[in-house]
């Protein structure tokens, strides 16, 4: 069997898109991984509860066999469905994020926010149908979850919604003749309140105070 780790170059290229804690967990996701043609591309740099990761915008490994992911642990094959949202063909990014975008994990929110400002209306609907009913209920995990991720990388959250605007501007407006119709716009809107929530529970202030 051949040896599917990637070399070393990706592994620290994709270890630092996850929290430290995971770096075990990691290691082992990463191993099922087969090798790529390409070298992770453009990463894009976030906070997760207050910890600096590095997250590529494109992977390009084909998809590891079934059998090899059903030998990892839970945790690991959410890292491995993570990373391939970030994959160059669309629909493997759909089937990644499907298994993702229920999940509470930190680590998780910005996978599924990136997708966001991205132009596949297929993995708008997906995202808006599972996270925007949690998004907007108070005291939700999501929403909580969320709601840090939004507050704490107000410029990442700014930079996801200017591209939501523009992909509906060339690509969507005769499906969605308004911006407000568009899924991308909504759940923009939705992460915006989860993180006004979150910033003034932490300030210890009522959200309907002031």
């Amino acid at each position: 069997m051949a040896d599917l780790n990637p070399d070393p170059d990706v592994v620290v290229a994709l270890d630092a898109a996850f929290p430290r804690h995971l770096r075990a967990e990691v290691q082992g996701a990463l191993g099922v991984l087969p090798p790529a043609k390409y070298p992770p591309a453009w990463p894009f740099h976030v906070l997760v509860a207050g910890e600096p990761v590095a997250i590529p915008y494109r992977v390009y490994p084909d998809e590891p066999s079934p059998d090899a992911q059903a030998a990892l642990s839970p945790i690991q094959r959410a890292i491995v469905d993570c990373l391939y949202t970030r994959h160059h063909d669309g629909r493997v990014r759909q089937n990644h994020l499907e298994r993702v975008v229920g999940l509470t994990e930190p680590w998780v929110a910005p996978f599924v926010v990136q997708l966001i400002g991205e132009y596949v209306d297929e993995i708008l609907l997906a995202i808006q149908r599972d996270l925007a009913p949690p998004l907007t209920t108070p005291d939700s995990s999501a929403g909580r979850v969320y709601g840090r991720f939004a507050a704490e990388n107000p410029a990442f959250l700014a930079i996801t919604g200017q591209r939501v605007a523009s992909y509906w501007s060339c690509y969507y407006r005769q499906r969605y003749p308004a911006l407000t119709d568009y899924p991308g716009h909504a759940l923009i809107a939705a992460l915006r309140i989860a993180a006004r929530r979150c910033s003034t529970a932490v300030n210890g202030v009522s959200p309907r105070s002031g």
